[in-house]
């Protein structure tokens, strides 16, 4: 467990995926074990603000790492944690407001706005692994606020014209909400995760007296365990060790 909340605290503190693709492969080995698989998965979620007036799910690529924290009485019952570095939400097509500037009104009038909110998630998930090697899992997740800006978008003269307005200061730090899952663990190498999950935002995504908005968001992900069979050959070359008989001096 310790190796756990360090690992942990290590990727907080880094904000690259490229070093936390590099770290993950220098301790990986060191943070599987017959009871805990360590890895690293992403994919492609497609997302959405409930009750915003918008046209179509916002695409985006997500990547973090995962901890399947096995019960030592029944493996098939574990605990299925970790960190989504990077995990876009939000909408698109939505409806152009006021930017309080005439030149840039006129300029995008017409045209269309597309929100993007961006998250470090940690989701805390009970996931149950049937003996066919499928999965499924549910818990809440957690959401800690990183950016958020809308981008509008025109055409003039033929020519595309974008702006960028920052509105983290419009958006709730913290989002929480409930995360429900169902997926396939490969029974080749070390283990394939391939999953499907749903996330169903129970926190209102903006500030203020308006309207109550939430976020939601499809997860098509695959999962990879790092380490794993170098940590399983550490355990069987140990175990060999042990075992092995040392013969007196006179019968050698």
């Amino acid at each position: 467990m310790k190796k756990v909340l360090i690992a942990i605290f290590t990727f907080f503190c880094i904000s690259s995926a490229h070093s936390q693709v590099l770290i993950s492969l220098i301790f990986g080995d060191k943070l599987n074990s017959p009871f805990l698989e360590f890895g690293l998965e992403g994919g492609i979620n497609l997302s959405d603000i409930s009750n915003l007036e918008s046209s179509g799910m916002n695409p985006g690529f997500n990547l973090g790492f995962y901890f399947d924290i096995k019960s030592r009485k029944n493996p098939a019952w574990m605990i299925n944690t970790g960190v989504i570095v990077k995990s876009p939400m939000g909408a698109r097509h939505i409806p152009v407001y006021s930017l309080d500037d005439e030149n840039l009104d006129n300029t995008f009038e017409g045209g269309t706005v597309n929100r993007e909110i961006r998250y470090f998630n940690v989701p805390i998930l009970i996931k149950y692994q049937f003996k066919n090697r499928i999965f499924v899992k549910t818990g809440p997740q957690f959401g800690l606020l990183a950016s958020a800006f809308d981008e509008f978008t025109n055409e003039i003269n033929k020519n595309d014209v974008t702006y960028k307005k920052k509105i983290r200061d419009e958006i709730r730090v913290i989002d929480a909400g409930i995360a429900l899952g169902t997926g396939y663990h490969m029974n080749v190498g070390n283990g394939l995760n391939i999953t499907i999950q749903y996330y169903y935002g129970l926190v209102p995504v903006m500030k203020g007296d308006g309207p109550n908005v939430y976020n939601r968001s499809l997860y098509l992900t695959a999962g990879i365990p790092i380490g794993k069979g170098k940590a399983a050959q550490k355990r069987a070359e140990k175990d060999a060790e042990m075992n092995k008989v040392i013969l007196p001096e006179d019968e050698k």
